[in-house]
């Protein structure tokens, strides 16, 4: 493991003289708590927050909390691995500083992501963050290659005075429709002007399909850039809707019929200035590296749903012909293929054509969706494996022998089995290390032993306000 020496966490020189600074500023604008936030290996968010006067010694020193979160479930019973899950042991939440943000949508609080080290100075193994941030930097010293990352935000509106946990939507009107829109104009214009006060750069905002169910698409990152902003875009959704007496789900499947809650992620690998998903001479407009980069994920995508759609709700909405993308396809702006490619509008390829990856919902840490999907496709560009022919239309529908022929299959049809296919992909485990693809094993099997014997319903009802 690596020490504090380097310049990512918490601990750099000059971060207490920093903070301090930027305690007082944040002070000077009427804020009284910083939330320190990360996302557990179930997909929750867990946070502490401090005083804005205790930032400095955040900063410095970092503050305590128990590694036992690692293998904590969405309903907060605990299960174990050799290493983790016990009582013992503490950990430290360092704030970064250059992500620190004063939350428009909570008057009086900031937010900052954090990375988790040991008491010794030493990267926690089973920190998320740390483990996308090193397939980045990984990528970047191996292939010379960055990324761009955005990920997708939905969630389904509905009201708070629905007892006993229900759901019932908060508006009416069609998928798409101006009469939701007009409905929450006022929560909609709050949410915008409280993204963009806290410089996130919003590309659409719109209803989506699913009844009382809207999106927000923003702008692209760095991939750790963009797992932060993902974690903070839905901090603001929720409370700028609590604000105006409405609750929001962000649950893979708020019922258990019809179309749930995606975190689609857009994911574009890049050499220099160079996009490689555009200006290529292949047939599909994209570089040889891309190519395989693409068909690296698609190899590698039986095993990512165990980190990808980590829910038994998530197999709730993995359901064919719902544009979940339920198959290993591909496909040129298909989107019920699993990978959609991207082209982007002539003229603006170069900077906007990426991969959008579509079996993801916002049950996934972002951090170690985007760490695995970035090692999956690296694998395919190392390995200069062969995109397969291109799927049109549904993946559903094709012939048995044409199905084979492009090597489309079916995505584990539940947390079990893709459990399985993740204990089979010794390049993801490798990926992720031993701490945490444990964890990530012992998470998943303890979610589905949670709800066995469960119909439907009574899934989509465990999860709804879980996430």
């Amino acid at each position: 493991m690596t020490t504090l020496v380097d310049p990512v966490p918490g601990g750099r020189p000059g971060d207490v003289e920093r903070a301090g600074a930027l305690a007082g500023e944040l002070a000077g604008r009427g804020v009284h708590g910083v939330v320190l936030a990360y996302v557990d290996t179930a997909g929750i968010t867990r946070v502490k927050t401090v005083p804005v006067a205790r930032l400095p010694a955040a900063a410095a020193w970092g503050v305590g909390m128990s590694p036992v979160f690692d293998t904590f479930l969405a309903d907060d019973s605990v299960v174990t691995t050799d290493v983790l899950g016990s009582p013992d042991g503490d950990l430290r939440l360092y704030p970064d500083l250059d992500r620190l943000v004063a939350l428009a949508g909570q008057p009086g609080w900031a937010w900052a992501p954090v990375d988790r080290i040991t008491q010794d100075g030493e990267r926690h193994p089973g920190c998320g963050r740390t483990f996308l941030r090193r397939t980045v930097a990984d990528a970047a010293r191996r292939h010379g290659i960055t990324f761009k990352a955005a990920v997708e935000i939905e969630w389904a509106l509905g009201r708070e005075t629905v007892a006993d946990g229900g759901f019932e939507p908060a508006v009416p009107g069609p998928a798409y429709g101006a009469i939701r829109q007009v409905e929450v104009s006022d929560y909609g214009a709050d949410l915008l002007a409280a993204l963009a006060a806290q410089g996130v750069d919003v590309e659409q905002f719109h209803p989506e399909y699913a009844a009382g169910q809207f999106e927000v698409s923003v702008g692209a990152l760095d991939p750790v850039a963009a797992a932060d902003r993902s974690v903070l875009v839905r901090q603001t959704v929720r409370a700028v809707a609590r604000r105006h007496g409405l609750r929001v789900s962000f649950a893979p499947a708020v019922l258990a019929e019809g179309v749930g809650n995606g975190g689609h992620v857009h994911l574009s690998a890049w050499r220099e200035a160079t996009n490689l998903h555009s200006g290529g001479t292949g047939r599909y407009g994209m570089t040889a590296e891309a190519e395989s980069f693409a068909a690296g994920v698609l190899a590698h995508l039986p095993a990512l749903t165990a980190v990808t759609a980590p829910s038994p709700a998530s197999y709730l909405r993995l359901r064919p012909s719902q544009w979940a993308g339920v198959f290993t396809a591909w496909g040129l702006e298909t989107r019920e293929c699993a990978v959609r490619v991207v082209t982007g509008t002539l003229g603006a390829r170069e900077r906007t054509a990426n991969l959008e990856v579509k079996p993801v919902d916002l049950a996934a840490s972002p951090y170690l969706a985007l760490g695995c999907l970035i090692a999956a496709g690296l694998d395919g560009m190392t390995s200069r494996t062969p995109l397969p022919q291109e799927t049109t239309g549904d993946p559903a529908r094709l012939a048995p022998a044409d199905a084979a022929a492009r090597g489309v299959r079916r995505l584990p049809a539940s947390l079990p089995e893709a459990v399985d296919a993740f204990h089979r992909d010794a390049l993801l485990r490798d990926a992720l290390g031993p701490v945490l693809a444990d964890a990530v094993t012992a998470v998943r099997l303890g979610e589905a032993a949670a709800v066995e014997g469960l119909d439907d319903e009574q899934v989509a009802a465990a999860y709804r306000w879980r996430y």
